[in-house]
C-alpha cells in the first residue's frame, strides 16, 4: 500500500513576533520543519507534500526536492490546506498522514503505529489523541456510546461539557487518502473561526457510514505545537531531554544533564564524560572516552576517541585532538568526574 503524507506549514505565526517564518524557527539545532519531515522520511513514502504559504522560499530552500510543494495563498483553514496538495494527491491510492509542520516532538515510530493501528482498523480515518490534564486550547474528542469517535470539536466551538473532556487530538490523522479528498469539498466553514477544519471530514466520514478511529499515543507531548517563543522553549526543553537521555542509554555520562545541552545532529562514543554547561552544536562529533568540559562550546567540529577538551573552551569548525590529555582519559576509560 502506498503511504503519502501533508505537512501543514502555511501559518504566519503571528504570535511568535518575528521575520523568520514559524516553522524555520530553530530546536535543538534544526528549524521544526526538518524535525517534521525527518520523522516521515523513514515510513518510506511514496508521496512527501508540504503545503507552504507565507515564507515559502525559506522552507523551499531547506527542504528542497526532497519533497513535493503545494501553495495556501489564504489561510482559510487546515481543511482548506490539505485540498491545495489535490493536483499531486487527488487521484493517488493508499494512506495519507496529514500533520503539523509545527510539532518537531512528534516520533517515526508513533507515526508507524498510527499507520498500523488505522490499517488494523480498516478505517476510512484514524486520529492521534492523547489525554492531558489540561486540554485547553486543543480540539476535544467526543465519542459515542460505542466508544468510537464521533467528532472532534474545536476549542471556540465546545461547549462548557465539551470542555471538560480530557482527551485532546493531536492534529495528526491518517487517511484513506480517496475518501479523504472525495470528502474535503464537502467541508464547511459554518463555525467560529469561519474556517474549513479538517476534523469535519470525520464527522462527514462518518454521515457517509465509514469507521472513523482513534489511536491514543503514549507520550501525549508528542503532538504538542508551537504557537509563541514560550511554547517553543518547553519543547526545546522535551526534546533537550529526549536527546540526553538517548545519549545517556548509549554510554554517555552527564554529571548535570539539565546543564547539558546537545543538538539533534550531534554523535558522542561511549564512555565520553560531559560536565555542566557543555555546548554540543551542529554536526559535531564526539569519540570515545573523551571530556569535555565545563562550559566547553563545541561547534561543527570532530574530537578525536580519548580527547579532553578544557574548561571554558570554544572550538568552531575543526578537528580536535589532545594527545596530551590522552593518556589520563585513557586511563580512567573516561569516567574521571574530578577536573583534572
Amino acid at each position: 500500500m502506498n503511504i503519502h503524507a501533508v505537512v501543514l506549514a502555511a501559518g504566519k505565526g503571528t504570535r511568535m513576533n518575528s521575520a523568520l517564518y514559524k516553522v524555520m524557527h530553530p530546536l535543538c539545532g534544526k528549524p521544526m520543519i526538518e524535525h517534521v519531515v525527518g520523522a516521515l522520511e523513514p515510513l518510506s513514502l511514496h508521496t512527501l507534500v508540504v503545503v507552504v504559504g507565507h515564507g515559502a522560499e525559506a522552507v523551499k530552500k531547506q527542504l528542497g526536492s526532497r519533497v513535493q510543494y503545494a501553495q495556501q495563498k489564504e489561510q482559510l483553514g487546515t481543511a482548506h490546506a490539505v485540498w491545495m496538495s489535490k493536483d499531486i494527491l487527488a487521484e493517488q491510492d493508499g494512506v495519507t498522514i496529514v500533520l503539523n509542520g509545527d510539532t518537531p516532538l512528534v516520533q517515526s515510530e508513533t507515526l508507524r503505529r498510527l499507520l498500523d493501528y488505522h490499517q488494523s482498523k480498516q478505517a476510512a480515518a484514524t486520529v492521534l489523541t492523547s489525554i492531558v490534564e489540561d486540554p485547553t486550547g486543543y480540539g476535544r474528542i467526543i465519542r459515542d456510546e460505542n466508544g468510537d469517535v464521533r467528532k472532534i470539536v474545536e476549542e471556540k466551538d465546545a461547549t462548557l461539557g465539551q470542555k471538560k473532556v480530557n482527551e485532546i487530538s493531536t492534529g495528526i490523522f491518517c487517511f484513506d487518502n480517496r475518501k479523504l479528498f472525495a470528502t474535503l469539498p464537502n467541508v464547511s466553514n459554518q463555525n467560529a473561526q469561519g474556517e474549513y477544519y479538517l476534523p469535519d471530514v470525520l464527522a462527514l466520514l462518518q454521515e457517509q457510514g465509514e469507521l472513523v478511529a482513534a489511536h491514543v499515543t503514549e507520550d501525549p507531548e508528542e503532538g504538542s505545537g508551537v504557537n509563541d517563543r514560550v511554547q517553543l522553549a518547553h519543547l526545546e526543553r522535551l526534546m533537550r531531554k529526549r536527546i540526553n537521555e538517548r545519549h545517556m542509554k548509549s554510554g554517555v555520562t552527564m554529571i548535570d544533564p539539565a546543564a547539558t545541552y546537545i543538538d539533534s545532529a550531534v554523535t558522542i562514543g561511549r564512555d565520553t564524560v560531559l560536565y555542566p554547561g557543555t555546548f554540543l552544536l551542529g554536526t559535531t562529533q564526539i569519540g570515545e572516552g573523551c571530556q569535555v568540559g565545563p562550559h566547553a562550546h563545541v561547534k561543527d567540529m570532530v574530537v578525536e576517541d580519548y580527547t579532553r577538551v578544557p574548561l571554558f573552551s570554544s572550538f568552531d569548525g575543526s578537528t580536535y585532538t589532545d594527545r596530551a590529555a590522552a593518556e589520563v582519559a585513557a586511563t580512567t576509560n573516561g569516567q574521571d568526574h574530578g577536573l583534572n
